[in-house]
């Protein structure tokens, strides 16, 4: 039999208690038409990309799949009808994963706190002084600008504007 992997959003205001009976649900209708789920992964609630039927978030479901092609069709056919589920994809693969899904392993990283005092980078060294970093001239402007004149003299007075005039 062929292999699946179908995965399905389900709206933010689910419980994840109502998305594992919808997984239970999707899941006899395999087995009923003949069909095995080998595996569901449950990711959890997360934030999508764009809005959807008012949703800023879903519950992500994984589900791996070795059923002939009317079990599936038949699947698919009753999540486009649920109205809890906004969105819904099944590609078939030439082998079920073994392990995890590369979401799963995702959260295996460290956190940011933990990857040491400099980060994942390594040490780049001191920083430079500010004059080497702006190379000798040791301002951000442009370097020495000369003398301006120091005191320029009085600003000359304007003409009084006319009544009526902008």
């Amino acid at each position: 039999m062929p292999f699946y992997e179908h995965v399905y959003l389900a709206r933010q205001d689910l419980a994840p208690a109502q998305v594992e009976s919808l997984t239970e649900a999707f899941t006899k209708i395999i087995t009923e038409n003949g069909g095995t789920v080998a595996s569901n992964e449950y990711w959890g609630l997360r934030t999508i990309a764009y809005r959807i039927a008012k949703n800023r978030k879903a519950h992500y479901v994984l589900l791996n799949i070795d059923a002939p092609a009317p079990a599936v069709q038949e699947m698919e056919r009753q999540v486009a009808l649920n109205e809890d589920v906004i969105r819904y994809q099944t590609i078939r693969v030439d082998a079920l994963e073994a392990g995890p899904s590369a979401m799963m392993k995702k959260s295996d990283r460290p956190e940011r706190g933990e990857r040491g005092e400099r980060g994942d980078r390594g040490d780049r060294g001191p920083r430079p002084e500010r004059g080497d970093r702006f190379g000798d001239r040791g301002d951000s402007r442009g370097g020495d600008r000369g003398d301006r004149g120091g005191d320029r003299g009085p600003r000359p007075e304007r003409a009084p504007r006319e009544e009526g005039a902008f």
